[in-house]
């Protein structure tokens, strides 16, 4: 029987599915799916591995994912572990069981492919993930992903109309888009959700993973108002409220733009509840920058927050900027909580 163990994003949780299904013949085998959004998430990845060699003591443990990519030293050095595999390995998993070497670990840019595996099923879960695309061609200060998961590349629709159609057919009710940055899917990504909505007009309820303000456009907003099968719960990367803070970020959108979107999405549907995503303590962040992440979060309205304290990445641009102290960062992460709450 193989083991998956999972770390990070829903992208992982699609792709651990598909390890489930091509080795679901094997035996004594636990794959890893690691994640490297920080350093402690490495960490736990490590440490989760030295607990699984001594719970499976004569298993073969595969580590892959994105800590696998861009630590793959660090992991082949484990005794624990017996073959690391990069993101670009792990389309053809099955295929490296077999290897000599302890570590493929390939150039993930040079890399323009995905799995074209098909899902069958979500273990365990109502909603099912399909990927729609891999790799990012921004580049975030604080973010390692683009160097994990490579340039942008979109799975073709007809192999996401087939993955659809799959789940449906299985009895999945809520689909879910994911990617590493969906919005960038190609050609359009408010193109694809209407050909999904126009192909499958009975499927109850459409869900996205999270989206970039930045790259939504008034034909999506169209969409959500025409198209009652689109889940108005809407998750944003917004990450800062305050403009020079996402400016060395680099993110690509304003604290207006959130405003200005959300307004436009609650207006195409009354309904709309906001998500998003928060990094408190980000090198340079004054009180008053912090309070302006306070205050958008209450003009915007966004409900349902994900709060992060700032986390060094090695490798990236922001852990060469002067640091805010770990305590600063902790504090206005259980103030941007505590304001959830109320």
């Amino acid at each position: 029987m193989v083991k998956v163990i999972t770390f990070g994003c829903r992208i992982n949780s699609y792709e651990s599915e598909i390890f489930k299904e091509k080795l679901k013949n094997y035996d004594n085998l636990v794959v890893v799916n690691t994640c490297a959004v920080t350093a402690e998430a490495e960490r736990q990845c490590r440490q989760a591995i030295r607990k699984l060699r001594k719970e499976n003591p004569d298993a073969k443990i595969v580590v892959t994912g994105c800590a696998a990519q861009v630590s793959a030293a660090r992991f082949s050095e484990m005794p624990e572990v017996d073959l690391v595999l990069g993101n670009r390995e792990k389309t053809e998993i099955e295929k490296y069981l077999i290897s000599k070497d302890k570590t493929v670990v390939g150039d993930i840019f040079s890399f323009s492919g995905y799995d074209a595996y098909m899902i069958t099923g979500f273990e365990g879960r109502e909603r099912a993930f399909v990927e729609i695309e891999q790799g990012c061609n921004h580049r975030c200060t604080y973010c390692i992903v683009p160097y994990a998961r490579g340039a942008n590349r979109s799975v073709p629709a007809e192999k996401i109309l087939n993955q659809i159609k799959i789940l449906l057919d299985k009895g999945f009710r809520e689909i879910c888009l994911t990617g590493v940055d969906v919005c960038s899917y190609e050609p359009s990504f408010s193109g694809l959700v209407e050909t999904i909505l126009k192909t499958f007009p009975e499927l109850p309820s459409l869900q996205f993973g999270s989206l970039d303000p930045a790259a939504i456009d008034d034909k999506f907003v169209a969409l959500v108002k025409n198209y009652k099968n689109i889940h108005p719960y809407f998750h944003f990367s917004i990450q800062s409220g305050d403009n020079l803070i996402l400016k060395r970020m680099g993110r690509r959108h304003s604290r207006e733009d959130v405003i200005t979107l959300c307004r436009k999405l609650r207006t195409a549907r009354a309904d709309s509840i906001f998500g998003a995503d928060f990094i408190c303590g980000f090198p340079t962040e004054t009180e008053g920058n912090f309070l302006n992440t306070m205050k958008l979060v209450e003009e915007a309205d966004i409900t349902k927050l994900h709060v992060f304290p700032y986390s060094e990445r090695p490798g990236t641009p922001a852990a060469k900027m002067p640091q805010v102290p770990v305590h600063i960062r902790r504090n206005r992460a259980e103030r941007l909580r505590d304001l959830r709450k109320e």
